[in-house]
């Protein structure tokens, strides 16, 4: 069974916990990395490929740190998976493949990983936030959706 990598399951949390935390202040990385106990400069490499994704917007200085670049019902998580399979890349492998690994082994995945993608294109940051909502897991306050 295929499974997400680690670095999607932070990056979903981190959009998850700016939609349901930032408002007219944005949300510090720091706090981020706090509350799912990862190191800052791990998440920030997450950050920051978001933000290039145009999924997250980041302020710099003292009172830094991230906003949703878009309506929460505008992302979906197959943009944030997408975001990080261009950070996650692979290098190329140096040795020659095998033939059952290049004729049947690679075009099996590549249409796995575009059902995959097609699923998590069905599922926004909103859904997720009604789910945490439902759970008892909103922020205390409601904040506005995204900033212009």
């Amino acid at each position: 069974m295929h499974t997400l990598s680690k670095k999607a399951f932070v990056a979903i949390e981190a959009v998850l916990y700016i939609a349901l935390h930032s408002g007219v202040e944005p949300v510090c990385g720091k706090n981020i990395g706090r509350y799912q106990g990862v190191a800052s400069r791990y998440l920030e490499h997450i950050l920051q490929a978001l933000v290039h994704a145009g999924i997250l917007r980041g302020q710099r200085g003292p009172k830094g740190g991230y906003f949703l670049a878009r309506e929460r019902r505008k992302i979906t998580l197959g943009e944030i998976y997408e975001a990080l399979m261009k950070i996650d890349a692979e290098p190329h492998i140096d040795h020659p493949l095998s033939a059952l690994n290049t004729k049947v082994i690679e075009p099996i995945w590549e249409e796995v990983q575009k059902h995959l993608v097609t699923e998590l294109a069905k599922v926004t940051v909103q859904d997720l936030c009604d789910r945490a909502t439902k759970q008892g897991l909103e922020a205390e306050t409601k904040k506005p959706d995204f900033t212009i």
